[in-house]
């Protein structure tokens, strides 16, 4: 170990390679609840596509595991490191290389930060219009995870983005994959199988990604149920409507409560009405035009008064960001609120209310407490799982994921397996998939360093 330590020293600058009490706490683990932090053998900042190349190189030499690093917001363990293995910590790796304006792309590297890119876009008016619940998260882990977000029910997830990429492989080779355009038929696509591998299959030190005119209006509806399952059957009817909202989001009565309390958040809504409302539905709508905007709106606040709404409240934008930065920020609310587990199951969105219904049958049984939001519009439901007992939980969420499967689901719709899930996955997920799976992460890794542990051991 201490040969590969030296080896490293000769890659990269002195103050870009941590190791024993110099490693920082941080890069020990991501924001699973999960998932306990480790310490690795070294932490090394590359500044370059050919330092990363080099470290690899290195690390297949001496069959030593490596670990990307992001910003670490990740949810499912992907983070973690090895004890005796080596943290890539993208954070130096973080320049917006080009915003071309006129084929309307974005060309970063890994440590580029949403928000930073969302500052960039903005001077041109135009945006990348993926926002998972934390802006701080770096675009190499949005790219890892596939990360989606609230705006996905318009925009799609990251995959939809991300037109090309430059990686590094296991053995140190780098390779592009993609391009400037938004479509091709040339043999398989490398692009697509690597967003969303949770960096077990190569390194990404560069990406090519989509942007969007930027739309100047936007309003935000928030319209409370008797029931989930009104909210749900509300939800195809606006997507069918053509109103396109930007998005589409429930949010349980326990999630509301706890948000109005943990953020002091106040929405004008009358005390009757909040006695009434099991769930609420929040649309957000955007237009280039104005007066489109009002139109849509007051459309979609009949649609919903129609679909059985206690009433519709059209926020003022004040209110309205607060709102959805509150639910975006719904992880660290219910890790504030001790959650033992966050996870992110995806079912056809017309299944949501059967789904709902096991998850509260679960709960009873298991003397649990589970609290829910999602985005409403794809199906992606959010659940903070409040179970203290580890055996127990397991149980419970054995059956939960398995719930979500049965409906036509999948175990995560956004964070991704990690080490979190592996096992879930592992248990429900079809072998011959998972077969191939291995086959392919053999293929790209044939000695096992990259990320291992992560998705499967």
């Amino acid at each position: 170990m201490t040969d590969v330590i030296d080896a490293l020293g000769n890659v990269v600058a002195a103050d870009r390679l941590h190791t024993g009490a110099a490693v920082n706490e941080d890069d020990t683990h991501d924001e699973c609840l999960t998932v306990p932090g480790v310490v690795p053998l070294a932490v090394v900042q590359p500044e370059t596509t050919d330092e990363v190349s080099a470290i690899l190189r290195l690390a297949a030499e001496h069959r030593v595991p490596v670990t990307a690093r992001g910003a670490g917001t990740g949810l499912s363990g992907a983070a973690v490191p090895r004890a005796d293995g080596v943290v890539v910590s993208f954070e130096r790796m973080n320049r917006i290389l080009e915003i071309d304006t006129e084929n309307h792309l974005a060309v970063v590297q890994p440590g580029v930060r949403l928000n930073e890119l969302d500052e960039a876009t903005r001077a041109h008016d135009l945006v990348y219009p993926v926002y998972p619940g934390e802006y701080s998260a770096s675009l190499g882990g949005n790219v890892a995870t596939n990360a989606g977000g609230m705006r996905a029910v318009k925009y799609g997830v990251t995959r939809h983005h991300v037109l090309g990429l430059e990686a590094v492989l296991a053995g140190g080779e780098v390779i592009r994959t993609g391009g400037r355009f938004v479509k091709a038929s040339t043999g398989y696509d490398l692009t697509q199988l690597i967003i969303g591998s949770e960096g077990t299959l190569a390194l990404v030190t560069e990406a090519v990604l989509k942007l969007y005119p930027r739309v100047a209006h936007q309003a935000t509806v928030l319209a409370p149920f008797s029931t989930l399952d009104e909210v749900t059957a509300a939800v195809p009817r606006i997507v069918d409507s053509g109103i396109g909202p930007l998005i589409l989001e429930y949010i349980d009565l326990l999630t509301m409560s706890a948000t109005r309390s943990f953020t002091g958040l106040e929405l004008g809504i009358p005390q009757e009405i909040q006695d009434t409302a099991l769930a609420y539905l929040v649309v957000m709508l955007e237009n280039t035009h104005e007066d489109r905007l009002a139109e849509d709106t007051e459309a979609l606040g009949t649609q919903l008064a129609e679909l059985g709404a206690l009433d519709v409240y059209v926020l003022p934008p004040a209110a309205a960001g607060q709102l959805i930065d509150a639910r975006e920020k719904a992880f660290w609310m219910a890790k504030a609120n001790n959650a033992d587990d966050v996870i992110d199951i995806v079912v056809p969105r017309a299944q949501i209310p059967t789904f709902m219904n096991r998850v509260s049958l679960l709960a009873g049984e298991y003397e649990a407490w589970i609290a829910g939001c999602g985005h409403a519009g794809d199906g992606n439901v959010h659940l903070g799982v409040f179970c203290g007992d580890d055996d127990k939980r397991s149980r419970l969420l054995h059956e939960l994921f398995e719930a979500g499967m049965a409906l036509g689901g999948a175990i995560s719709a956004e964070h991704g397996i990690g080490e979190a899930k592996k096992q879930y996955f592992m248990e429900l997920e079809d072998p011959t998939k998972i077969a191939l799976m291995r086959r392919i992460k053999t293929a790209f890794d044939p000695d096992g360093i990259l990320n291992p542990g992560t998705i499967f051991d």
